[in-house]
């Protein structure tokens, strides 16, 4: 999809470009089947948090890359950053001469492999960042092809907005009419294996996504499923305890985000939702909680 004004600031001048990566919340993630190539069927119901990595791009003599931030220390050379490099390298070979070396930063605020899209969200900060840098346009069925060849998280993070989603994750259906929700992400920072999770599926044609429009959504969601948090939290037990203690901590209602292990509770107001993430920080300061609130549909 073409970038959208909301999430790109930059000078008049171009000098530089800067966009925020979001973080990406599985609300509910059905599995309802598997191809013949062995990617299985999903059926996801997607929102975006305010919170989530930065990029910024400027012009440079030579292309460079420059990490900073709380979890940038585990990407440091690791191939983690390269799904960023892999989209600049895509988008440069669609464009062709506009295309002029560029220095980028990132910004890793979110925590590696823990189902909240963090790689998946950069490379498709880093499409629509270098679109504006170089002044590139493309039809939007070209951009959407060149972020799924990143991997299938991408189409959707390039959309950025809350969205229904299926197939391997390419069919996108915009949900307009989902809300804000007040949030605490919680991860235990441990990583899971997303094809160690699908490995252990047993059952692949469970039933797909059916969102009664009743107009209230936390009883929605919390009526649809993660049909991959039952397997996740075999493999990371602490996916258990950081539900609970959400649950404890006054949400209405939890569940795993993605493979995991990244949770979600949702909260009544934002105001709970950060008291309640800065006494989990207290009571397991090695943990990750973030209160945020979601980019609502109608945005």
């Amino acid at each position: 999809m073409m970038p959208s004004e909301n999430h790109s600031h930059f000078s008049a001048s171009c000098s530089s470009v800067t966009e925020e990566a979001r973080a990406k919340i599985n609300l509910a993630l059905h599995v309802t089947g598997q191809r013949s190539d062995g990617y299985h069927l999903l059926d996801m119901l997607v929102t975006f948090a305010g919170h989530g990595d930065r990029l910024s791009f400027a012009p440079s003599q030579t292309d460079a890359f420059t990490l900073s931030g709380r979890f940038a220390v585990t990407l440091a050379g690791d191939g983690g950053t390269n799904l960023v490099l892999k989209a600049r390298d895509l988008l440069r070979e669609a464009v062709g001469a506009l295309a002029f070396p560029v220095r980028i930063h990132l910004e890793k605020n979110l925590p590696i492999a823990s189902g909240i899209g963090g790689g998946s969200a950069d490379a498709a900060a880093a499409l629509r960042g270098l679109m504006r840098l170089w002044g590139a346009t493309l039809p939007k069925e070209t951009l959407a092809a060149l972020a799924l060849k990143l991997g299938a998280d991408v189409p959707m993070c390039l959309e950025s907005r809350p969205l229904i989603a299926r197939g391997i994750g390419e069919k996108i259906e915009p949900t307009p009419d989902l809300p804000a929700l007040a949030m605490v992400l919680a991860n235990p920072l441990k990583g899971v294996s997303t094809p160690d999770v699908f490995r252990r599926l047993t059952t692949k044609n469970n039933p797909a996504l059916a969102l009664p429009r009743t107009g209230d959504w936390i009883a929605a969601i919390a009526a649809a499923r993660n049909d991959l948090e039952p397997l996740a939290r075999q493999l990371v037990p602490e996916i258990g305890e950081i539900s609970a203690l959400l649950q404890a901590s006054g949400a209405l209602m939890t569940r795993m985000s993605g493979s995991g292990a990244t949770c979600f509770g949702i909260f009544a107001s934002m105001s709970a939702a950060e008291e309640a993430a800065a006494t989990l920080h207290g009571e397991r300061p090695d943990w990750y909680f973030q209160a945020t609130e979601t980019v609502s549909g109608g945005a």
